[in-house]
């Protein structure tokens, strides 16, 4: 029977903030449970998340596993019961509670007994006892302490001194960072910085900038604008280690990042940005590679990381974006690897102006885009990572062997016609009948959201399982308030259109406000859809305003209903009167 570290999870769970960096690592647990955390309302990332309870066969507390931990959940190598060491740990204190999360552990045994009959620990101020949990006999090795009390030794806390002195601030990972903290410091490498980027519409003009983000934990973007360029922008080098402290956590924009995290910095006048000549913990690059032969696999629009040879170089050319108007450099490149697969992959910008590559180099892509254009293509967007000879050994590998043999292997492409159980992009493993596609709601969006109560504010609200909180007001309901978010396809003699209507329109189409048609949808499901069967053909007098936007180069005209009244037949006879006793009628 494994010897647990008796006594850690009750000082995990009382330790003051400055002296949890004495107890990250050399502890000896046994995880009690794993379970998969559903992602809440707001969460814009696919990423699983774990939360798992961990016991020293004394005591038990509540963590989150970091995510570059799955593969160790989803692959099985740790389960029920499971005892291992955490090698690295963070601890973050939001809203006055303690959230543990374990950055690296290794398994010391995989089939054991349930240790000991844990409890969870006395409560404290900042951190509320978890439900008891009943267990069986134990061995465990007691921590060393300071009297025969049991109490623990107290620690000096290891101040984290920066390059001008700064010190006393743990410095918090990546992956605990959230909108609820106001005191932080991260300490991250700049692995890609954007040029400068200027904007002008109705609201006035600016500029902007952001920089990728990175320690061993995740990533994270961070963007300035205008006068935060002109202070910061000059200070991020790629590749450097920076500490970082009093920039804003918002709600990542999926639509500007491809970065797998829920949350983003808005880099402000105040933001702090201090270089780290102390580099060693923090890694140099993430890459999880995708097999170019596995490309078929990823949906369009996705996002991967690829390592390959550049084979042939395609010729500088230019496109003409029908956002704006303006021409934009583009170089095709042809990538292969030891998949015997080639996919071509296009280069903007200036990348593509300034790219050589005479002598077959290895390239590592981070963040490319899945393309479906005959086939399978890759593209390198915003905040994509491109690495010329990386020292990686998955690019050693690869030099080796493309030396070797490489040179004499015929690649294949992804093509339309290429033949396979996929046909060139058709998942036959994903065909579902039309009755399936029907029953699951496909494609169905919903009719409301859950909004801030607060009168005038109206702003989406995010479920944190203990109440909804609103970013804007900075508090959290029991409840929130559904507001209508709607489009509907509306129709006279010459055609039809969708108007996009809100609240007002809602609860003219619908007679009930959102909350009561969220309450039917929730309960009775048949009574939902024969409400929304009983709005149609309907008939209501629309007032409108269109309004012209481009998405993907695409323009197109969306008609918002700004007043919608139902109709009154005298009036409506009034007017079909008027009308034929008008010039218009003789």
């Amino acid at each position: 029977m494994s010897q647990l570290s008796s006594g850690i999870c009750r000082r995990l769970n009382e330790a003051p903030q400055e002296e949890i960096d004495q107890l990250a690592s050399g502890h000896t647990v046994q995880l009690l449970s794993i379970k998969r955390v559903a992602p809440t309302t707001s969460s814009t990332t696919t990423t699983d998340r774990f939360r798992i309870i961990i016991s020293d066969g004394v005591h038990f507390v509540q963590a989150m596993l970091a995510t570059q931990l799955n593969d160790l959940v989803i692959n099985g190598d740790i389960n029920k019961n499971t005892v291992v060491v955490i090698d690295k740990l963070a601890c973050n204190f939001v809203q006055d509670k303690r959230l543990i999360i374990i950055l690296d552990l290794h398994v010391v045994s995989r089939d054991e007994e349930k240790i000991g009959a844990p409890t969870a620990p006395p409560p404290t101020q900042d951190a509320p006892a978890p439900a008891v949990v009943e267990a069986a006999p134990s061995s465990v090795t007691p921590l060393a302490t300071s009297s025969s009390t049991g109490q623990s030794k107290q620690v000096q806390p290891q101040s984290r001194t920066g390059p001008s002195g700064r010190g006393g601030r743990s410095v918090y990972p990546i992956e605990g960072l959230s909108p609820y903290q106001n005191n932080w410091t991260i300490k991250a490498r700049v692995t890609q910085k954007s040029d400068i980027r200027t904007w002008s519409n109705q609201r006035g003009e600016g500029k902007l900038f952001n920089v990728t983000l990175m320690d061993e934990s995740g990533e994270i973007r961070a963007t300035g604008f205008n006068a935060v360029v002109d202070e910061l922008y000059e200070k991020f080098e790629e590749g450097k280690v920076y500490y970082i402290s009093k920039a804003r956590v918002n709600l990542a924009k999926k639509k500007f990042s491809n970065l797998q995290n829920d949350y983003e910095l808005s880099l402000e006048k105040n933001t702090e940005v201090e270089e780290c000549l102390e580099t060693t913990s923090v890694p140099m690059m993430k890459y999880n590679f995708v097999e170019l032969a596995s490309l078929e696999k990823l949906e369009r629009d996705n996002t991967c990381d690829v390592i390959g040879v550049v084979k042939e170089v395609g010729p500088l050319g230019e496109i003409t974006s029908k956002a704006t108007n303006r021409t934009i450099p583009k170089r095709d490149l042809t990538i292969v690897d030891m998949s015997q697969y080639s996919v071509r992959l296009t280069l903007w910008g200036k990348q593509a102006e300034q790219f050589t590559a005479d002598d077959l180099p290895v390239v590592a892509f981070k963040g490319v885009k899945v393309g479906d254009f005959g086939g399978r293509t890759l593209s390198m967007v915003s905040s994509s990572i491109m690495s010329i000879s990386p020292d990686i050994e998955e690019a050693h590998l690869l030099r080796g062997w493309y030396d070797g043999i490489g040179t004499e292997k015929n690649f294949q492409s992804h093509t339309s016609g290429s033949s396979g159980a996929s046909f060139g992009g058709f998942n036959r493993s994903e065909m579902r009948h039309l009755s399936d596609v029907k029953e699951s709601q496909l494609g169905i969006e919903s009719i409301s959201y859950p909004a801030c109560p607060t009168q005038g504010c109206n702003k989406k609200v995010v479920d944190l399982g203990s109440g909804w909180r609103c970013e804007k007001c900075d508090k959290t309901f029991e409840r929130p308030e559904y507001r209508y978010i709607m489009s509907m396809a509306v129709a006279d003699w010459s055609g039809q259109a969708w108007l996009q209507g809100f609240n007002e329109a809602g609860l003219a189409v619908f007679g009930k406000t959102a909350d009561e048609v969220h309450e039917i949808k929730e309960r009775n499901e048949a009574e939902y859809n024969a409400l929304l069967a009983q709005a149609s053909g309907v008939t209501f007098n629309f007032s409108c305003r269109a309004k012209q936007d481009t998405y993907n180069d695409q323009t197109r005209v969306r008609y918002g209903i700004s007043r919608i009244t139902s109709l009154d037949y005298r009036e409506e006879a009034k007017h079909l009167v008027d009308l034929l006793k008008s010039p218009w009628a003789k």
